[in-house]
């Protein structure tokens, strides 16, 4: 399973029926974390989210709404006896945030934390597990900022049984076959892998947009992408306020999806001032049809 599932839709001030900013990615037996706004734990626990699957934390940056929920996290997950290293993937300041927090509470975890510390301006591969890949790169925001690309891949060859049993390769070597090895005959002919297999579907990928101007520079990350999360702090009609506060509106996310050529587009990062959020898709869709409201509680397939 690829699938996104979010835990909070709201920007900098939560409200009684939207929490700030948490997303859990589901990577087949594997869950990552972006984001970890006040109040993720209760969303974890609310959408029944096994948290001892979880293995990696991507915070995008260190405004509040992005990481106040984080240290309760960590301290829940140490009191139900999780013994198993996390990951955190941060601007390099929050490692000391944590420590001292830790320290001033005289809390010592039982599990190690692997910080990994994302310098300002980075972009690149910075995870790479089994079929798993996540990338990051720079957005435009007050503060340095990240967005993220996860992919799962599908590394194995698509095998061509009947080619595979015209050059006589044994049934017992397909397996090494569609991990891309060649075959050596008895007889001495070497039969190419791509002579019996075809190369593997290309794999899925969700890219994460995280709070940034309308920013046309960050097409190239975007591009073809399965699923698009981008930030819409904003309606249209506040276009100045957003560009003055560093944040998007509807109509620029819808306008970055289309020419990204991506697939599907979920909204959010919704201002505290909007209660009705139809809105949104009113202003989204006529110029991206595919575009979801990032609905707390559900769970978005890549």
């Amino acid at each position: 399973m690829f699938g996104v599932t979010i835990l909070g839709n709201n920007s900098a001030i939560p409200t009684l029926d939207r929490y700030p900013t948490a997303q859990i990615v589901t990577c087949n037996d594997q869950l990552l974390l972006i984001d970890c706004g006040e109040g993720t734990q209760l969303q974890i626990a609310k959408y029944r989210i096994k948290r001892g699957k979880l293995r990696y934390i991507f915070i995008s940056h260190l405004h509040g709404d992005h990481y106040f929920g984080l240290i309760g996290l960590l301290n829940t997950l140490n009191l139900m006896g999780r013994v198993d290293p996390l990951s955190i993937y941060a601007p390099p300041e929050l490692e000391q945030i944590i420590q001292i927090q830790m320290e001033c509470s005289g809390t010592a975890l039982r599990y190690e934390i692997n910080f990994v510390p994302l310098m300002p301006g980075y972009t690149g591969v910075i995870l790479e597990d089994k079929d798993l890949s996540v990338s990051c790169f720079p957005t435009q925001h007050r503060i340095s900022c990240f967005g993220f690309s996860v992919e799962l891949r599908k590394k194995k060859r698509k095998l061509i049984p009947d080619q595979a049993k015209a050059y006589e390769v044994p049934a017992a070597y397909y397996g090494k076959l569609q991990e891309g090895a060649d075959y050596l005959r008895k007889d001495g002919l070497l039969v190419k892998n791509d002579w019996v297999t075809i190369p593997p579907e290309k794999g899925k990928r969700y890219v994460y947009c995280a709070d940034t101007i309308y920013d046309v520079n960050l097409l190239p990350y975007l591009q073809d992408a399965d699923v698009i999360y981008h930030e819409t702090t904003y309606l249209h009609e506040l276009e100045g306020r957003a560009a003055e506060r560093f944040h998007s509106t509807s109509v620029q996310a819808a306008s970055l999806a289309a020419a990204a050529h991506a697939k599907r587009l979920l909204i959010g990062h919704f201002s505290s001032m909007y209660t009705e959020l139809d809105p949104f898709l009113e202003q989204t869709r006529p110029i991206f049809p595919n575009t979801d409201i990032a609905e707390e509680g559900v769970t978005f397939l890549v």
